[in-house]
């Protein structure tokens, strides 16, 4: 059981509904906050979609696979073990994810990318109910349809002459994280950490036929490094550990946070302006976070 995964189960044993819900928002909300940052970094390397997810992949599984490493020389065996098929689903459910959201944010605008990938919420509601006859209560569904009407605002002013292969690369991760968060939560045994590691590694497997991964400047191994050993394996642990006690849908709503402050660290180091339809669709998008946030906060002290 890794450090998160160490913090979580104490949580779950100890504390009432209303800290487990505090909690889960908080690690939703701050991996989020984190993975924000992943398009202004993409673009940072100044190299193709491949080699991007070619070296992020491998830094994280290096990242990752000390911190075990470690840890693994500090309890018994039994204790960082995890079931093998579902931790290889969720990897590979993760690695190409990232792939195709990394390839999505070199060919259309950022924007467009981040728009598309808020979708995701109504996707983990259709996968939790479908697999896992898992119900959104009525606030997630209400938020989920506020926050929908923010991303057509966004859409309306961002979509115009957008790459169709980068919009349909965004969808199809977007696709991929509603199935990756709903096999999370069906199975909470699941090693958070390990299944980071192992996505990184697959996601390098997976990218090395494609990519030319000792072609790129001293910058762009810079920026690769901070967003495959930091960046990265921090926000993808702190939000898969959020669905230990969070639903999918509640997990991925955070995850709209993204199209709000994802093109505004473009545009203060490139100058992609986003259109008045962004800031005005994603301050709403904001808005229903919080308010859902505090909704599930009173609901779950009662």
């Amino acid at each position: 059981m890794g450090f998160f995964s160490k913090i979580t189960a104490t949580i779950c044993a100890s504390a009432n509904a209303r800290e487990r819900y505090r909690t889960g928002a908080l690690l939703a909300a701050s991996g989020v906050f984190v993975v924000s940052f992943d398009a202004l970094l993409v673009r940072l390397c100044a190299t193709d979609g491949w080699n991007v997810s070619f070296w992020r992949g491998l830094f994280m599984a290096v990242t990752i696979g000390l911190v075990l490493l470690f840890q693994v020389g500090r309890r018994p065996p039994s204790a960082t073990r995890s079931p093998l098929l579902p931790l290889l689903a969720v990897s590979l459910l993760m690695a190409c994810s990232s792939i195709a959201l990394v390839l999505a944010f070199t060919l259309t605008a950022t924007a467009n990318a981040v728009v598309i990938l808020s979708a995701s919420p109504l996707f983990c509601a259709l996968f939790s109910w479908l697999w896992l006859r898992e119900r959104c209560a009525p606030r997630t569904l209400i938020s989920i349809a506020v926050a929908m009407g923010g991303v057509l605002l966004v859409v309306s002013g961002s979509l115009r002459g957008a790459n169709v292969a980068g919009d349909l690369l965004a969808l199809l991760a977007t696709m991929i994280i509603g199935i990756h968060f709903t096999v999370l939560r069906r199975f909470p045994e699941v090693s958070r950490q390990a299944a980071v590691g192992v996505g990184g590694l697959l996601m390098a497997v997976l990218a090395f036929h494609f990519a030319d991964p000792l072609s790129l400047t001293w910058q762009s191994y810079t920026y690769l490094l901070l967003m495959g050993l930091v960046q990265m394996p921090l926000a993808m642990v702190l939000m898969t550990a959020g669905t230990r006690f969070l639903s999918a849908a509640e997990v991925s709503l955070f995850i709209l946070g993204e199209t709000f402050l994802a093109p505004i660290w473009v545009w203060l180091v490139f100058g992609e302006i986003p259109s008045v339809a962004t800031f005005i669709g994603g301050s709403i998008i904001i808005l229903t976070l919080v308010l859902n946030s505090l909704l599930g906060l009173r609901s779950s002290g009662e």
